[in-house]
């Protein structure tokens, strides 16, 4: 009887078993296939839904990573999210094409609307989803099958890399469970993306690309067939190529529409952002937790320190500030009484003259006297995560 009783106990006191039908599904067919389905489906449930717009933010990124592996684009384009990260080699790459970049911008931002469209239906209803991450994997290589390299974990970095800097510690097949609080992080990310996408194409890429590339070739056919006297290409040719691509991008006169909307989704995601955090912290449960509030833990093993939550909202504060004007970047030549305008910039967005803005005349229209951002609520959530900002901002968005 007192066996009986313990294991009763210990029934009662766990969370529910996991319901991963959905999820097994996703694993066996992959991320397009079970998109369609969910797609088509009349009257999809709450849980239908944000599995519908989760599918639909996936969708972008492998899109992404699809077009990277058609054109043998490497994962060390670590200056842009998505690029940077890892996926197998295509021995039979096609020449990555000028308007390949402006594709892969576009494929995202079409992605992350679609996701918006599923989380605004979705509303603020309640709902749980388990989902194992090991059933996550994109379709890198485009063939529909499951391939080595391809699983979410593995190209995002949640395995050996964050374990190997104490940011992770992976629990055997997590499985989390999202719910209400998750679509309105999952939102807060796809106004990110957006953001970033808006920028990127209003600053059109696929000029610089084509005249950067040109450059280079004929660069490599001055080399000729004689050994180089230096390693100085092999080392950083790719590098400086990158650099000069975005530089010369940023020199075009931009389309502000498009910046003007990226103010938007940057003011969006802070919205949902906050939106997040206040469901989380009214959570009194703990049952496989995506990211945990100071009583929560995580499924995937993250060490959230406490006050973590907090701390970020005050870097956000300090972000919607900048946005909206009432707090200025500082300049190194503006003294401690004048900053630069942040949404001014963005209204009516610059070429970037480098020399001219670290000088100071470039940014002059943006200028204005007022109180300046200090680094106070940045260094503050770095003192709490220990060193690991960049990581934690990445996951909290």
């Amino acid at each position: 009887m007192r066996t009986l009783a313990l294991a009763l106990t210990l029934v009662l006191a766990s969370p529910a078993a996991a319901d991963l039908t959905l999820s097994r599904e996703i694993g066996a067919n992959g991320l397009a296939p079970t998109e369609a389905r969910l797609a088509a489906l009349p009257d999809p449930t709450a849980e239908e839904l944000f599995a519908l717009a989760g599918l639909r933010f996936l969708r972008g990124v492998e899109g992404a990573l699809q077009l990277r592996w058609q054109t043998g684009v490497r994962s060390d384009w670590s200056e842009l999210p998505i690029m940077r990260l890892p996926i197998p080699e295509n021995p039979a790459a096609r020449p990555f094409a000028p308007q390949d970049l402006n594709d892969l911008l576009t494929g995202v931002e079409g992605r992350m609307d679609a996701a918006r469209t599923a989380l605004t239906r979705l509303g603020e209803r309640d709902f749980g989803l388990e989902i194992a991450l090991a059933d996550l994997w994109f379709d890198i290589n485009g063939n529909r099958m499951r391939d080595a390299g391809e699983d979410v974990a593995q190209v995002a970095g949640l395995t050996m890399a964050g374990a190997a800097r104490g940011f992770l510690t992976p629990p055997p097949d997590p499985v989390i469970r999202f719910d209400t609080a998750d679509a309105a992080w999952l939102h807060a990310y796809t106004h990110f993306l957006s953001a970033f996408v808006h920028v990127a194409l209003a600053y059109d890429p696929a000029p610089a690309v084509a005249r950067v590339q040109a450059s280079a070739a004929t660069l490599r056919d001055l080399m000729g067939d004689t050994p180089p006297p230096n390693a100085l290409d092999m080392m950083f040719g790719r590098q400086v190529d990158r650099a000069a691509i975005i530089l010369m991008a940023l020199a075009q006169d931009p389309k502000p529409a498009l910046t003007k909307g990226a103010h938007g989704h940057l003011m969006d995601m802070i919205a949902h952002n906050r939106r997040f955090w206040a469901l989380v912290e009214a959570e009194t449960d703990n049952d496989r937790e995506w990211v945990p509030n100071d009583r929560q833990t995580s499924a995937l093993g993250i060490r959230m320190p406490e006050g973590t939550g907090a701390r970020w909202q005050a870097v956000l504060a300090d972000a919607e500030a900048l946005l909206e004007g009432r707090l200025l970047m500082p300049h190194w030549r503006m003294g401690a009484e004048a900053g630069i305008d942040l949404r001014l910039m963005f209204e009516n967005p610059p070429r970037w003259d480098i020399v001219a803005m670290v000088q100071g005349e470039g940014l002059l229209p943006y200028a204005r006297k007022g109180p300046r951002v200090t680094a106070e609520s940045w260094q503050d959530f770095e003192a709490l995560v220990r060193g690991d900002a960049v990581l934690f901002a990445v996951l909290l968005n």
